[in-house]
């Protein structure tokens, strides 16, 4: 058999960021510029890396961002006195809460504090309720990201089975309503397992489609997919290697394991992560794009 065939999402979100340019041409012409505020806490490796990589693209793009950082100690209500700050500024039509946050603070609680309209990552209560109903107002940028790689790709969802491992809110939760969806893009039968699924393979082996979410380094091989299967994986875990930088980034599945035995695959890096980014670019133009709307009724 074939090896598998790469669903790059790297040259995928290149494209993307073309499509938004006219967007982003036709706002600036209004005098607006598309910006995002990036409230970090703490010193998480993890996500320093990935605030980089968006304040990266921002600039780019030569959009407004700006992140705001704070120590793990700082007290829950200095975040939330920033938020109420955020919220009534203009120039931001994005608010992003990087998580995970310090276990001291109330991550529900700040989810809630941002405004609903500039949630770009989807993640207040109202917006992933409206996203359960169908009637979403911004889509989390990692599950739309996949969304896209099968709409690029001409992966139909209907009538596949498809198993999400892994059920956080950022991400399998999501994914589980959005694959099942009674829309164009969905119709799936969709099942979603977990840390707490005793036999992941006896659901795993039987789907179409996989999307490893688990955040375990290579967890997903051979013994886990059924031949031609297409693989989503979302994982990106350090692992030490003897290379100058002392680790490499792997993904959730194994790679070396199934890339003879699935049809498709996200290669990590450059899968499922620049999509993500692509996805909080388009999010915040989309905010922008809102925010002028309602100022012209």
């Amino acid at each position: 058999m074939s090896p598998a065939r790469i669903l790059s999402g790297k040259s995928l979100s290149n494209s993307i960021y073309v499509s938004l340019e006219s967007r982003i041409h036709t706002l600036r012409q209004k005098g607006v510029e598309p910006g995002l505020a990036v409230v970090m806490v703490g010193d998480d490796p993890a996500s320093q890396v990935y605030v980089r990589s968006k304040t990266r693209k921002f600039k780019e793009l030569q959009l407004f961002s700006e992140t705001f950082n704070f120590s793990a100690d700082t007290p829950e209500n200095d975040i939330l006195d920033l938020i109420a700050r955020l919220n009534s500024k203009d120039n931001y039509h994005g608010i992003l809460i990087q998580l995970p946050l310090p276990d001291h603070i109330n991550s529900l609680r700040i989810l809630e504090s941002v405004d609903p309209k500039k949630d770009v990552d989807g993640f207040h209560p109202a917006n992933l309720g409206r996203l359960a109903m169908g009637i979403p107002r911004f889509i989390p940028c990692t599950p739309k990201g996949i969304m896209r790689i099968f709409e690029h790709y001409q992966i139909t969802l209907a009538e596949k089975h498809i198993v999400v491992i892994g059920r956080s809110n950022i991400v399998g939760r999501p994914l589980s309503i959005l694959t099942s969806l009674k829309n164009k893009n969905g119709n799936a039968t969709t099942t979603l397992c977990h840390s707490q699924t005793p036999d992941i393979p006896k659901f795993s082996l039987e789907a179409d489609i996989v999307i490893a979410a688990i955040g375990v380094p290579n967890f997903i091989d051979e013994s886990f997919i059924k031949p031609g299967a297409i693989l989503i994986d979302v994982g990106i875990n350090r692992v030490k290697d003897r290379s100058e930088k002392g680790y490499k980034i792997v993904g959730d599945i194994h790679k070396k394991r199934v890339e003879l035995i699935a049809s498709h695959i996200t290669p990590v890096p450059g899968g499922v992560g620049p999509m993500t980014i692509a996805m909080l670019v388009e999010n915040t133009v989309e905010a922008a794009e809102k925010s002028v709307k309602r100022s012209e009724q």
